[in-house]
């Protein structure tokens, strides 16, 4: 099954308007790869959308379930994105616990679910991030262990600075990713926070700490790119360098991500894509690094598991994954029927 144009033609629409940063990194990506991560971006950012954008969160959890229900039974619905990413997974071959680590991180989002600790944390960031890290270098042949823990590393530090950005926006509608831990430990209540967020000092040195853990992870990750075959590096230099970006445009706002959003230009994206394309060249001279073998976090191993090429045959819908659907489920059902009975109140 191969991707058609007319579908490949709509996954790039809707990446270049809804992941500006993706999409100038994939433009350093060889087409074998570049086209078919395409396909798994799009159907992965309009299912955030589906999801984040929507009151009914729990349904939009469970329509995306028979999605990829559809998709893995090879009769996906008939949309562009639907298409291309089942086209993705037949090619690729690609493991169904990745998509579903996704999926289960959208579920802890329909649920309310916070983190109570950075672990907690780096567990929602593995499912929403390093899911996607772990697929794509299924996308480019690459399933050595070490190779994918690095990739999973690279996938934390890129939501952790998602996280420490967008503080400000999140608490306005509702959410909090900080690390609830660290709010008790600065004398602060979570509820409050959420009423009016300020950038107070506390807040900003969360912020300030976030990107110090994200910067250690961008760093770790680095040496998997030297894994990576010498045509797909450049881009995945360039996807950390603009992440990293961000979060240096936080720190030079003084870690407040309460205000106005931080925000990159087009001309430091292409500085990036520049100083990446040097960095990937320099590979090819540079001696390995011994983090190359640095064991994976704890919170993604799972996904390492799930993808390396030993890896057991994986069916789909971990304990956790179908408890926390059946959850979303009776909690549809009890929205359902209290909508009845307020349509014969009435």
């Amino acid at each position: 099954m191969s991707i058609t144009e007319a579908d490949l033609d709509h996954c790039a629409r809707a990446i270049r308007h809804g992941s500006r940063s993706f999409y100038a990194a994939s433009m350093l990506m060889p087409p074998r790869v570049r086209n078919p991560a395409l396909a798994l971006y799009a159907f992965c950012r309009l299912a955030d959308d589906a999801v984040d954008l929507q009151d009914d969160k729990t349904g939009a959890v469970l329509a995306l379930r028979d999605r990829l229900d559809l998709v893995y039974a090879g009769r996906p619905r008939n949309a562009p994105a639907d298409r291309a990413f089942a086209a993705m997974v037949d090619d690729a071959e690609m493991p169904r616990a990745l998509p579903e680590a996704l999926l289960e991180g959208f579920a802890w989002d329909a649920i309310g679910r916070r983190c109570a600790s950075l672990s907690d944390l780096r567990a929602y960031a593995a499912r929403v991030a390093s899911a996607v890290g772990a697929m794509m270098c299924v996308l480019m042949g690459v399933r050595e262990a070490a190779a994918l823990a690095r990739a999973c590393d690279l996938g934390v530090a890129m939501q952790l600075t998602n996280v420490a950005r967008d503080v400000g926006e999140d608490a306005r509608e509702g959410r909090l990713y900080l690390p609830t831990d660290w709010l008790t430990e600065a004398g602060m209540d979570p509820a409050a926070f959420l009423a009016d967020p300020r950038p107070d000092p506390a807040i900003r040195a969360m912020t300030a700490r976030l990107l110090r853990e994200a910067d250690q992870l961008y760093a770790r990750s680095e040496a998997g790119i030297a894994a990576l075959p010498l045509s797909c590096r450049p881009a995945i230099f360039a996807a950390r360098y603009i992440y990293a970006g961000i979060g240096g445009r936080v720190a030079r706002n003084g870690h407040d991500s309460v205000g106005p959003r931080a925000r990159t230009g087009g001309a430091e994206k292409l500085g990036w894509l520049m100083l990446a394309t040097l960095r990937a060249g320099g590979t090819l001279v540079m001696p390995r690094s011994p983090l190359i073998f640095a064991r994976p976090l704890p919170e993604t191993a799972f996904l390492v598991d799930a993808a390396r090429r030993d890896a057991a045959p994986h069916t789909g819908r971990a304990e956790a994954l179908v408890a926390l659907l059946g959850q979303l489920e009776r909690r549809d059902r009890g929205r359902s029927a209290l909508k009845t009975a307020d349509r014969w109140a009435s």
